[in-house]
């Protein structure tokens, strides 16, 4: 499960950073998981009508490194799915497995851009809700080397009198001037085997105990494509019910630490605004500030009057 960064969040709030801009920054942060495809299927909905559903056996992920601007130049999460044999993993890859506190290792490493999560952390197919919009990114199947008309959707030549072995011929692919080919001419090559997105699928279904989710819909890549899943539209009623448990959960971890600061066991910054994302500052240190440089000015004419 993704987690909230507390420590982080009263850190942040100690430094007069805005509550509400993190909390806002926490609940629009990605959710993702890796998953396989296992085939099509049809269900009913609530009107008895027939859904064309892509099943998908989605994580259970582990959390194998975060990456930072500092180290890395980018800030990513790194996720594993899919454990295998321990004589499968090479040694550079143990290495790194064993440095995120994992015994055995993954047969698929890929990144996503997030940072809320820690080392170690599980992300299962909880994170989703029925009826949200996700993206799906595979490996289209390939088909090896097909002519125009099933690569490019070419026509043909008409199949009545007069046509001979040229049916589904490309015609022709230029004129006399250039005498050469442009770029990028529809021609007959190498057909499928690419990286396709599909975005616009929503989730019909949930089975939390099999790790499966039904997207309605089709997915491209044959049965076993290993698929990215990433959520772009959330419900919003579920939106509004995390944001209000992030708040309630925030205000009873301050309140803690107010009560740990009246102790003396550490200190809490309490002068620091509450809102400043707005663009407000705060106007107590810059007082003190404007009576030494007005003490000073005056001093300089005080001065120049004495030299003149």
């Amino acid at each position: 499960m993704i987690s909230f960064n507390y420590k982080a969040a009263i850190r942040r709030l100690n430094t007069g950073f805005s509550a509400r801009y993190f909390i806002s920054h926490c609940l629009n942060s990605m959710k993702f998981i890796l998953g396989k495809k296992l085939g099509m299927s049809q269900l009913f909905d609530e009107k008895s009508q027939v859904v064309p559903v892509t099943l998908i056996e989605a994580g259970p992920c582990s959390v194998v490194q975060l990456k930072n601007k500092e180290k890395d130049g980018y800030s990513a999460v790194q996720i594993g799915f899919e454990e295998i044999k321990d004589k499968k993993v090479k040694k550079p890859q143990k290495g790194h497995f064993k440095k995120a506190g994992f015994k055995k290792g993954f047969r698929y490493l890929r990144e996503f851009p997030n940072g809320h999560l820690k080392i170690g952390e599980q992300i299962d197919v909880s994170i989703f809700n029925q009826g949200e919009i996700v993206k799906v990114a595979g490996t289209s199947k390939g088909k090896g080397f097909q002519g125009v008309v099933k690569r490019h959707g070419f026509s043909g030549f008409p199949a009545s009198h007069g046509t001979k072995h040229g049916l589904r011929a490309p015609g022709s692919i230029g004129s006399s001037f250039p005498e050469r080919v442009w770029k990028g001419k529809k021609m007959a090559g190498r057909m499928g085997n690419e990286r396709i997105t599909t975005s616009g699928l929503k989730i019909v279904q949930i089975d939390k105990e099999n790790n499966l989710l039904a997207v309605k819909g089709a997915i491209p890549g044959k049965k076993g494509t290993l698929l990215e899943i990433v959520a772009t539209k959330e419900i919003e009623a579920v939106k509004e019910e995390r944001q209000e448990k992030l708040v309630a959960d925030l205000k009873q971890r301050e309140a803690k630490a107010g009560e740990k600061s009246a102790k003396g066991e550490f200190p809490l910054k309490t002068d620091a605004p509450m809102e400043r994302a707005s663009g407000e500052k705060s106007s107590r240190k810059q007082e003190p500030a404007k009576e030494e440089k007005k003490e000073k000015e005056e001093e300089k004419k005080g001065e120049s009057k004495d030299n003149k």
